[in-house]
């Protein structure tokens, strides 16, 4: 019996021509709509450039229609480290105020708990992991209406999950996937609730 010749392995596709998802061609189309709002392309280059982003197939496509342009504040937010929080003895928090949003966060609620409040925030990344564990004092999210979260991957433990978000995302606004456990304590997410509403709507009119 003649042996076979082994299978030659799959070639390995570069990462330009990987096949672009819908998400992709609309983070590229938004780039491309502010980069015309500052004044760095005219109105005919975007229409150009945002035809070409619709029709683009692969990230090598997409990519030489922002090469000459600055790195979008999602490119930046990429680039930030994850941010840990560690509830220890006397708790910790991050927000309401505006902060920088990393792709990913880590909260450890500790004996004194975990509070992060996404509300004031400017986030233009498509997917935000938090990997929150409840431990003794709990974690809570708050995210803004109209965004989305994922909590398939949470392990409820003795704690449990309580998600009281709804599922209306609207369109540019970041999946908030969260992954980790509940411990003893439990995690929370949700939308504002109605005092947290009306402090942001006086700032808003205010503002």
């Amino acid at each position: 019996m003649t042996a076979q010749p082994p299978e030659p392995s799959p070639r390995p596709v570069p990462s330009g021509e990987l096949r672009a998802s819908h998400d992709d061609r609309e983070a590229v189309v938004e780039q491309l709509r502010d980069a015309a709002a500052e004044g760095r392309i005219d109105l005919d280059e975007l229409d150009s450039r945002l035809e070409q982003a619709l029709t683009s197939k692969t990230y090598a496509q997409l990519a030489v229609l922002t090469a000459d342009l600055p790195k979008s504040p999602s490119s930046a937010a990429e680039n930030l480290p994850p941010l840990v929080l560690k509830g220890g003895m006397y708790g910790a928090s991050r927000g309401p105020g505006r902060w920088d949003v990393p792709g990913h966060v880590i909260a450890h609620a500790g004996m004194g708990g975990v509070s992060l409040d996404f509300t004031r925030v400017e986030c233009r990344l498509a997917e935000v992991v938090v990997e929150a564990y409840g431990e003794t004092s709990g974690v809570t999210i708050v995210i803004p209406d109209g965004w989305a979260a994922d909590t398939t991957g949470t392990d409820p433990g003795f704690g449990g999950l309580k998600d009281k978000t709804t599922s209306d995302r609207l369109p540019g606004t970041p999946l908030i996937r969260l992954t980790g456990s509940g411990g003893m304590a439990g995690v929370v997410i949700r939308h504002p609730n109605k005092r947290e509403r009306r402090k942001l709507d006086g700032d808003a009119t205010r503002g």
